[in-house]
């Protein structure tokens, strides 16, 4: 991993209220304290729905607990009228230190291009936000074009937002993987991540493809994370279904105990 340090990232989705979420939280942060995990080896992140922010944010305040917590989307817009939006500008007073940006349900669903999905990246870091940028192809686009072509594109396209010098995360999520129970192989995930560096490397240079972490996303599992994170391009994942289950989460954020690493 060239020195970057692993991030393992929760994408609770639209599961759990804010009193759930202070459960979860608080059981995750006692079982991982435990179990002696070291929070600067391996970073851990949780992404609740918005309506929970508040309260994962006091609680990891006033408990002084070591994870970190972003937001699930943001507006490409700072304020006005935008009804059901979310400013980045709200996340950052909520301390939120991360946000995803163009997860493939978002681009499903709500049809975000490359060009908004730039937009988004521009807005988290007008605001202090790490973005964490899903790219990935389905089914149709592997057929088609190959294995990172559009994960590639797509990268491309959204660091046109990107502002200099500030950091970006980038989360590979092949959308024929996610919530199928069928991962990519870990040398299917190296490939992609591979390639997203090398083409980082052409578009913000070297230096910063280098320091860029790289996530792999789509059926992450504590039987098959020890495979992905071997890969010299793989530095962590974004964890879907598996991150709503307790001992699962945690068990896959403690890769580097289970499996040798």
């Amino acid at each position: 991993m060239a020195g970057r340090t692993p991030l393992i990232a929760g994408n609770w989705k639209m599961n759990l209220d804010h009193l759930q979420s202070i459960a979860f939280v608080q059981k995750l942060a006692w079982t991982l304290k435990d179990a002696g995990h070291d929070f600067g080896a391996v970073e851990v992140a949780v992404f609740p729905p918005f309506t929970d922010l508040r309260s994962v944010q006091t609680l990891v305040g006033a408990d002084d607990l070591p994870l970190k917590f972003g937001g699930q989307d943001l507006s490409r817009f700072d304020n006005g009228a935008y009804t059901g939006e979310i400013s980045g500008a709200f996340l950052a007073a909520l301390d939120a230190e991360y946000v995803i940006v163009g997860h493939s349900e978002r681009r499903q669903y709500h049809g975000e291009t490359d060009e908004q999905l730039a937009e988004k990246v521009a807005a988290a870091h007008r605001h202090g936000l790490v973005p964490i940028l899903c790219v990935g192809e389905t089914a149709e686009d592997l057929e088609k074009h190959g294995p990172s072509a559009v994960p590639v594109a797509q990268m491309r396209a959204a660091l046109a937002g990107a502002a200099k010098g500030k950091e970006i995360v980038i989360a590979y999520e092949p959308v024929w993987a996610i919530g199928s129970g069928q991962a990519a192989t870990s040398d299917q995930a190296q490939q992609v991540c591979a390639a997203l560096r090398a083409a980082l490397a052409e578009e913000l240079g070297d230096e910063v493809a280098q320091a860029t972490r790289i996530l792999y996303g789509g059926s992450v599992k504590s039987g098959n994370i020890a495979g992905f994170m071997r890969e010299t391009d793989v530095d962590g994942a974004l964890v879907g279904g598996a991150s709503l289950q307790l001992e699962e989460f945690a068990s896959i954020v403690r890769f580097q105990k289970h499996v040798g690493l």
